[in-house]
């Protein structure tokens, strides 16, 4: 009956997906005066999930197609970069890890409400 709770599934790569994101805005910012440094960004996690969904997965290792676990990779953030080449934004920065921390409090809140369904449903409260 519960063999495949793909909502406990995404809610983890969301609070994952955040918190990649948040440690991506905290190297950007850890680096604003380093001349030439280039911010990173992730893609948004609905663009992230549905290029994941839509790929070939392997459920196994051994599998030859797809891949198990699969990683975002950030990309750098094409915008105006100061006279030394340094592309952070300290104010950019800001509101990527303000959105961070709700996607995470998002995730979490997804999970919290399916395991009260789930307990619910096998009437264990």
């Amino acid at each position: 009956m519960f063999q495949n709770l793909d909502v406990f599934k995404t809610a983890m790569a969301m609070a994952r997906h955040a918190g990649t994101a948040q440690a991506l805005s905290a190297q950007n910012m850890a680096n604003a005066d380093t001349p030439g440094y280039r911010a990173k960004d992730l893609p948004n996690f609905a663009d992230a999930v549905q290029g994941e969904l839509m790929a070939q997965r392997a459920t196994r290792a051994g599998h030859m197609h797809g891949s198990v676990g699969q990683t975002i990779d950030p990309v750098e953030r094409r915008i105006a970069a100061d006279p030394n080449g340094n592309t952070v934004s300290l104010e950019t920065e800001m509101l990527n890890s303000v959105a961070a921390s709700r996607q995470h409090n998002r995730a979490l809140a997804i999970y919290k409400s399916s395991l009260s369904i789930l307990r619910t449903s096998l009437s264990r409260n």
